[in-house]
This record gives C-alpha cells, structure tokens and sequence, in this order.
C-alpha cells in the first residue's frame, strides 16, 4: 500500500457526492408505493493510484453502489466526478467515450464470459465498439494483455469452459484492461475462488496496479482481503457508508460499533492472541423498511435514545476520516 502522502497528491481521479440508488416497489397496478433506499447519501474520493475498499455484510447495497458508479444502473441522486466531468449529466456519446477509462471486473467469472465465444472474442470485443485499431492489430492488444495476466497465444483460441475458476477471472481481468482504463470498480472479483487463488488474483491486481498506475474501487465482504489490497476502507451498512478511513487506522483504531463488530470477528493468525469480541444481536432489517433514526440502532449494544430518532451526520474525525456515529458528535 502507498503513503498517505503519495496518495493524496494532487486532485481524486474520481469524486462521489451524495450518491443515491433507490428502487421504486410498485403495486401490481403500477403504482409506486415505497421506496428501497439501496445507496443512501454515500461520498467519498479515489485518488490516482489508490485503492478503495468498500466493505459490508451481504445486502448492504455495495454492489448497487458500484454499478451506479459507472451509470450501469441509473442513479436517484447524486454526482460522480471524474475528471472534472459528472459522469450523471454526459450524454450517450460521451459517456461512452469515458467509459473507455472507467472499467469492471464482476464478481462471477463464468457468467461474465460468453460461453459461445473464444477467450480472444471477448477480450477484443470492446476494442471493436470503440473502433480501436484493424482487426490484426486487436488481436495483437488482446494477446499482449493475456500475457499479462498470465496467460499464452494458445489461450486466445480457447473457450471459456475450458478454464478454471480463477483463470476465467484472469480473463475478466484482461477484458477490463485492454482498453487502458484508469480506474476500475472490482466488484467482489474473488469471493467465488478458493482461498489460495483468492491469494494469487489479488497479487494479481497489485501488481498490474503498480505497472500500469491503476486506481480500483474494491468492493468485498471479506476484510482479510480488503486489508491487503486497500489504501483506504469504506464500511457501509443498509445502503449508508457508516465510517471511512485509511485501512491502517481503520484497523489499528475502529470508530463506528458496526466497524468494530466486524473487525473482531475476523480469525486472528495467533491463537494465544485476544480480541474482545463485540457482538450484534438480530437479523439486518429491511432496506423496504429501514429503521428510524441512525439505520444501525436496533442491533447496536451502544444505541441511545437519540440513536432512534436522530440520523446521525457525517462527523470529521480527521483529514479523510469520517464516521456516522451520535458518539462522535461534537
């Protein structure tokens, strides 16, 4: 990981302000008569060569938060600044051209890859819409971005049945990368890989993030792995980023009761060593249905009555730091 210092240099690559998702629940007459608030208020900047963490138990609304990003999904509200651009208002044209730089590795390597067509159509597929280079000269670009991801010339005729787990995610991994992109949304790239290539693809990311100065938003529930590939770490909870903070702070010192929760729960490597274990009690209720106040009080073992009633702001430890917590308020 790089230096507080080394990271915040200069603009973010990428700015989020106020991103909202939510999803209209509709009655079978087409009326809508809720709302599911799947992304709710979430701000944060990625900086050139950073990586992003974003952490949280399943349904918490992170992957929604990372296809909104890219306007995947529609946003409700909100902006995403990249390049002094707001990725929201580009029009068709424009977004596509953007698009270009900003890129996606999903979370299911076998479903993202076209089982009809041979690893080296899916890779060049996208150098095709964007009308990049003649057809020889996408065939080479495919070629060399194979090599990089560990592969030979053999591979390109395959098809994707023919590769493991983790190599489909190599794959997926050289289809992200072949249009040179700068930033690009990991959404939970190794959560279907066993724990020792979970090991090689994350070194993986590491590496080509050195060699071609790479900024990624890494989307995971796992927080062993967000530990050793983030720079900085996003911990949300039904739709709300309850605290931000450098990985090593947020690990060394956990500020929200939901972070702290989390964090205890992970295996330490020493048996002899102790953590205290902060348990929470209860089920995640329904983002149909949140509950009042700040969205973590029902099973918080710190909540008071203000918790109930009051959502809690946004409160500025420090620098970057940030947490959504009413023992935080000043």
């Amino acid at each position: 990981m790089q230096t507080e210092q080394t990271l915040h240099k200069g603009k973010p690559i990428l700015q989020v302000k106020n991103l909202q998702k939510y999803y209209p629940v509709r009655t079978s007459l087409g009326k809508t008569k809720a709302y599911i608030k799947a992304v709710e208020d979430m701000s944060f900047d990625i900086y050139e060569g950073e990586t992003f963490g974003l952490v949280g138990e399943s349904g918490c609304g992170k992957s929604t938060a990372g296809r909104t990003l890219l306007k995947l999904v529609e946003p409700t509200n909100g902006e995403v600044i990249y390049r002094d651009e707001d990725i929201f208002k580009l029009k068709k044209s424009s977004l596509k051209h953007v698009r270009k730089e900003l890129q996606m590795i999903f979370q299911d390597p076998h479903t993202s890859l076209d089982p009809r067509k041979k690893v080296g159509y899916s890779i060049e597929e996208s150098l095709a819409i964007h009308k990049i280079g003649s057809k020889q000269k996408r065939k080479s670009l495919a070629l060399d971005i194979l090599k990089k991801v560990g592969f030979n010339e053999e591979h390109y005729y395959r098809y994707p049945h023919e590769f493991s787990g983790g190599q489909r995610q190599r794959i997926g991994i050289a289809r992200s990368l072949v249009l040179q992109p700068k930033l690009i949304i990991c959404d939970e790239p190794v959560s279907a890989l066993d724990v020792s290539i979970q090991a090689q693809i994350v070194n993986l990311l590491k590496s080509l993030q050195k060699e071609l100065n790479l900024s990624y938003v890494f989307i995971s529930h796992d927080l062993s792995v967000v530990r050793h590939i983030a720079d900085k770490v996003g911990v949300m909870y039904l739709g709300n980023l309850v605290e931000q903070a450098s990985t090593e702070e947020l690990f060394s010192d956990p500020l929200h009761p939901y972070t702290k929760s989390l964090i205890s729960a992970v295996p330490l490597l020493n048996p002899e060593s102790k953590r205290e274990k902060i348990a929470i009690q209860g089920e995640i209720p329904s983002p149909l249905n949140p509950p009042s106040g700040c969205v973590f009080h029902t099973r918080c073992p710190f909540a008071f009555e203000r918790c109930k009633t009051e959502v809690p702001k946004n409160n500025h430890i420090h620098n970057k730091r940030t947490v959504k917590c009413h023992l935080y308020d000043e």
